[in-house]
């Protein structure tokens, strides 16, 4: 054995032996096996097309609604800018310029809402299915899909109302820092209930809800952290009056989306690990542990594409058998019917 290896056997055998290493390497290590970073990309760029028509739909109302009151109008277009840090305020700034054809405008972000809306859903649909490993008989068909992704779509139109609402508190009494800590904590709990409702309406039946609340509070709490840092760095380091804002304007709003799939994606990773008790993995085999062994065989069992299709997953030679101290976790699937929690409703 190496220098190399055996100290990456030591630092290998000192993650597992401890709780928070290894639960975090596990997660880090079932966002791999999961193709983690194709899901996320994929729901950055259906966020993406979801993103622009959704802010015109809101500006566009807003203009219908608030016009007769310019204070009241100002101060809600600003807490609808405050939801997406980077683009809010240079796309608010020309709301004037959407006035003469508000219809037009309205007509045409609804339409393109729905539109990247619905890929938005089934992108979300489709990273649930695969982070849990559902083979493909226990995964719901078009209509079903359908339907979920409409839900889905009721679901964002309540939540950008909610945030928005609770944005707008921090324009009443002058800013006080109270008022905006209490906001803060509030939109806090509100995007953990988003979070928990959008995990609900995503992820196959088959799963109990209490599985899922874990992630779902993690990741409202570290997106509303990720929303108060854009903020602060909008109205503190950025600025768009440079030759390179537009550029900056671009590139910082794909990354803030990113931030945003990549916190959903990882907090979905957590319930996976934790209902099925994923850790410790090794970072380097052999020998596998029981959670290598658990996870390897959903991989192979979500492959399954229809009920007359067998598959079975089995270890041989010295794998075969748990050698892991202490907590053992559940004995590995060897077939679909064996999946937990369970692959159909």
């Amino acid at each position: 054995m190496n220098p190399v290896e055996r100290t990456v056997r030591r630092i290998d055998a000192f993650q597992q032996r401890h709780t928070p290493t290894a639960f975090i390497f596990g997660v880090v290590k079932k966002y791999g096996d999961d193709n983690g970073g194709v899901l996320a990309s994929n729901l950055a760029y259906s966020g993406f097309i979801s993103l622009f028509p959704l802010l015109l739909i809101l500006i566009t109302i807003l203009g219908l609604v608030a016009s007769a009151d310019p204070a009241v109008k100002t101060d809600v277009i600003n807490a609808v800018s405050d939801q997406v840090p980077i683009i809010g305020h240079t796309l608010t700034e020309n709301v004037h310029q959407l006035q003469r054809n508000s219809v037009i405008g309205l007509i045409v972000g609804l339409l393109g809402l729905i539109w990247g809306a619905t890929g938005l859903a089934q992108a979300g649909l489709f990273t649930m299915e695969q982070v849990w490993n559902v083979p493909g008989p226990g995964r719901p068909g078009f209509f079903p899909r359908l339907l979920r992704a409409l839900i889905f779509l009721g679901l964002l139109g309540i939540a950008v109302i909610v945030t928005t609402l609770l944005a707008s508190l921090n324009t009443y009494g002058h800013n006080s820092a109270w008022l905006v800590a209490g906001a803060e904590i509030v939109a806090g709990a509100a995007n953990v209930g988003m979070f928990i409702a959008a995990f609900r309406i995503l992820t196959p039946k088959g799963v109990p809800t209490r599985a899922l609340l874990p992630g779902a509070a993690i990741g409202g709490i570290v997106y509303t952290m990720l929303q108060v840092l854009g903020t602060f760095l909008v109205h503190h380091f950025l600025h768009s009056d440079s030759a390179y804002g537009v550029f900056g304007t671009v590139l910082g709003l794909i990354a803030w989306i990113y931030l945003a799939v990549q916190i959903t994606v990882y907090a979905a990773e957590i319930n996976v690990v934790l209902a099925r008790q994923l850790w410790p993995r090794s970072i380097v085999q052999p020998p596998l542990t029981d959670a290598d062994r658990h996870s390897l065989a959903l991989q192979a069992l979500q492959n399954q594409r229809r009920n007359e299709q067998q598959v079975e997953v089995k270890f041989t030679g010295a794998d075969a058998d748990s050698d892991q101290d202490g907590p053992v976790p559940p004995k590995p699937p060897r077939t679909p019917d064996e999946v937990k929690p369970p692959a159909r409703s």
